[in-house]
């Protein structure tokens, strides 16, 4: 096999697992054994089992984030804005929920450093991809509109998923932010 199929093999194994079974309850032999490679390969291309999550978070953020900033063209700003964060949450959620785990989440001494340091990579990404495109994104002050958004909402997000105990807690949260704090964050945020 060739080094990028190789690595694309290793990458499609963990992410069947991780959403399978939660990336704490994945082991890398059962990586190797899915991608038909030995334990050792997995190690000459990525560093650790949460090396390879990341790059992983990051083609699947990527992706999503290039969705994200080409959709709702046509509102206002605060609707936009309204619409931007709650997407960036369900992301956010989708990334917790389907390939990390929420017993990883609230029982690994990693996962608050691993969780901030991807979040702050969201959103610079966000940023720099809104920065890019003309319209009302262009306006004065929008990216430090957008920023303040973002760092507000991903603060009460991912406190989320360190204090809820189930699954159904934390989607309880994620609608009880979007009618009763996102409203006046976004407010806020319009006053910048």
């Amino acid at each position: 096999m060739e080094a990028e199929k190789i690595k694309e093999s290793i990458k499609r194994a963990a992410q069947d697992l991780f959403r399978k079974f939660g990336y704490h309850k994945t082991s890398v032999n059962e990586i190797a054994k899915r991608a038909k490679i030995a334990k050792a390969t997995i190690y000459k291309y990525f560093d650790s089992k949460e090396a390879v999550l990341h790059v992983l978070l990051m083609d699947y953020i990527q992706t999503s984030v290039s969705e994200l900033v080409h959709s709702n063209s046509g509102e206002d700003e605060e609707a936009h804005l309204n619409s931007l964060i709650m997407k960036t949450c369900r992301l956010s959620y989708t990334v917790c929920n389907e390939f990390i785990g929420w017993d990883f989440i609230r029982e690994s001494a990693n996962s608050q450093e691993f969780l901030k340091n991807l979040s702050n990579e969201l959103e610079e990404l966000l940023v720099s991809a809104f920065s890019q495109l003309g319209g009302i994104r262009k306006q004065e002050n929008y990216h430090q509109r957008l920023r303040f958004l973002i760092k507000c909402s991903k603060s009460i997000v991912f406190s989320f998923a360190f204090t809820s105990v189930s699954d159904s807690d934390v989607r309880k949260n994620f609608v009880s932010f979007q009618k009763e704090i996102l409203p006046y964050l976004v407010k806020a945020a319009m006053t910048i």
